[in-house]
């Protein structure tokens, strides 16, 4: 594959472009043009958005039926999807007006110039990528910012115009050949950050990289500065572990891209923070909540207070709440019947949700969602890294957010080869969160980059390859999530929960090489030895069970699960690596 040339046509509306608009304009914008947006108390703006999440299921790479196989998500024919795009001209033409950014995903001369355009009517998230980007003044010589700007990628949003012949009235289009997207009828943030990002994977994988799901952080260790990238899934605690500190000093890089090249380079993405809210509190998050706080943040989905302050932990909403809200909620698509008949009380909410406080359907506004967001500028994030001065790549790693009765993941392993590694990155195993809506259980999802648009037995070849140009990076991967159960086998002291404390303490020890390792007897991979001596230290703030959980199991007479947990996972993940027909030396790394 040959890179594609720049965008030729900077202006393909007939429109009033506002071009670059300084933040407090949009703001103003967002006021008065985007529906079901809030002040709060700390001066920002929360917007309440009708989808909750992504739609993967709606995003479809421009491309032949016949090729299908080459793409990771779903595709469609040139002759549907034009009629599209020209619906959206047609919608922009007659509104007469579009918000139009200017600026780059990265910095230096890996840097990519993007064109947003986005409607009137979604205001808060053309403010939200504005932060999210980087300005063309910190990219461009003097000579170039005389010139036109020449975008190379291109995304245009419009929440205000309905699919029409598609599910949900909704469809993301990617024109890869043109490195064009169309974000039609949705209105989350993710669905911009995501349609550059996902052009991005496409970019660098055509030039030798590979963008990676991955926050990224600057530990010093010893006067000595790495950085360490961390893989995750929406939800897994990626964020959270960016953030949390190793080593004399910690300084976050990136929450959620990074690219790697060839020799361990590692390029950024992203200005600011995209953080999950749900849970936030100040004393295990202090960056992260000081950051949401924040007058310059933009959220979207926190729940609001009367008094305009966030309650991050809110679930359940009562009667009172749901009256309070009520035109929010009609708004972003709740059945009028439903709530009215809840607010009248009709309806008891133990009849409509769940114990696990999963709403039954129709009546999902019950339930205010987990998947809050804030963005924070970098400049708002306390001891920020360098942007300009990231040191060389010597650790990165992945999270899987393990959960269930069969929750047995170790706290911490260590991989013993590239082949094992960019076998378990392909994996990409956890448990959905609450990004991914109601469904609940064990997923994976490849590299957990359900961005990358081309066929994702690439991503394996490609990162064993790049794995071979870093001779001592350090590969490893974490539970974030429980052993033995949930948080009401919690509750009852069925299972254990690994707490944000373990994680750090874990990375502290693997960082500092102050980990005892031994070989896993059934997995291969180097987990900590938890009767060695050496380990003394890291015993005392990290549990033994969640260290090496077969310990929790046999203390329990729970083996026959354990040893069911690994027959069954030995046969899934040979299955879906052959799946995707990845490498057979990767394959018996991972599975033996």
């Amino acid at each position: 594959m040959s890179p594609r040339p720049i965008l030729d046509e900077l202006h393909p509306f007939k429109v009033d472009y506002l071009t670059n608009p300084p933040l407090d304009k949009l703001r103003g914008i967002a006021l008065e043009h985007t529906p079901a947006v809030l002040e709060t108390a700390y001066g920002s703006l929360n917007k309440i958005t009708r989808n909750k999440a992504r739609k993967a299921a709606l995003t479809y790479v421009i491309a032949p039926e016949s090729t299908a196989a080459d793409y990771s998500g779903k595709v469609i024919d040139a002759e549907s999807a034009g009629c599209l795009i020209d619906s959206v001209r047609d919608y922009l033409e007659k509104a007469g007006r579009v918000i139009e950014l200017n600026n780059y995903i990265g910095l230096g001369e890996r840097a990519v110039a993007v064109q947003w355009l986005y409607g009137y009517e979604i205001a808060n998230v053309a403010a939200m990528q504005s932060v999210m980007c980087f300005p063309r003044e910190r990219v461009e010589t003097p000579e170039r910012l005389a010139e036109p700007f020449k975008p190379t990628f291109r995304l245009v949003m419009v929440p205000g115009l309905k699919a029409v012949g598609m599910p949900q009235e909704q469809a993301m289009i990617v024109d890869l050949d043109n490195f064009t997207t169309y974000v039609i009828g949705a209105d989350y943030f993710g669905e911009s950050k995501k349609g550059g990002l996902r052009m991005l994977n496409e970019h660098t994988y055509q030039r030798g990289g590979l963008t990676l799901h991955s926050g990224a952080k600057a530990v010093t260790i010893g006067g000595r500065r790495v950085t360490m990238a961390v893989l995750g899934l929406s939800g897994t605690g990626k964020t959270t572990t960016t953030f949390s500190k190793q080593g004399e000093v910690t300084r976050p890089i990136q929450d959620d891209m990074i690219t790697l090249w060839p020799g361990g380079e590692i390029s950024i993405t992203e200005n600011g923070c995209f953080a999950k809210t749900y849970g936030l509190t100040r004393e295990l998050e202090p960056v992260i909540h000081d950051g949401t706080v924040d007058p310059s943040a933009w959220t979207e989905n926190v729940y609001q207070n009367a008094d305009g302050t966030f309650d991050f932990s809110k679930g359940r909403l009562s009667r009172e709440d749901v009256e309070r809200y009520r035109e929010i909620l009609l708004a972003t698509g709740a059945d009028e019947k439903n709530v009215d008949a809840y607010i009248a009380g009709e309806v008891d909410i133990d009849d409509v949700v769940d114990e696990y406080d999963i709403p039954a359907d129709g009546w999902d506004f019950l339930v205010w969602t987990q998947n809050g967001r804030s963005i924070i500028p970098l400049s708002a994030i306390k001891d920020a890294a360098d942007l300009e001065d990231i040191p060389p790549l010597e650790f990165i790693g992945i999270l899987n957010r393990d959960e269930g009765p069969d929750a047995a993941f170790p706290g911490i392993v260590r991989f013993a080869s590239p082949e094992q590694a960019a076998g378990y990155f392909m994996l990409g195993e956890t448990t959905k969160t609450s990004a991914a809506g109601k469904e609940r259980g064990r997923t994976r999802s490849p590299f957990t980059q359900p961005f990358f648009p081309r066929k994702n037995s690439l991503q394996p070849a490609r990162f064993s390859e790049l794995l071979t140009t870093i001779p001592k990076l350090v590969t490893w991967s974490m539970n974030t999530g429980w052993i033995g159960g949930d948080a009401l086998d919690v509750k009852a002291g069925k299972a254990l929960k690994v707490k944000i404390r373990h994680s750090s303490a874990m990375l502290e020890a693997l960082l500092t090489d102050a980990v005892a390792w031994k070989t896993d007897p059934d997995f291969g991979y180097l987990i900590a030895d938890v009767d060695h001596p050496d380990n003394a230290a890291l015993l005392e703030k990290v549990p033994a069970e969640i260290l090496n959980p077969v310990v929790f199991f046999d203390g329990r007479g729970r083996m026959d699960e354990y040893r069911a947990w690994v027959e069954t996972l030995r046969r899934d993940r040979r299955t879906y690596l052959e799946k995707y027909q990845v490498d057979p030396t990767i394959i018996k790394a991972v599975c033996g």
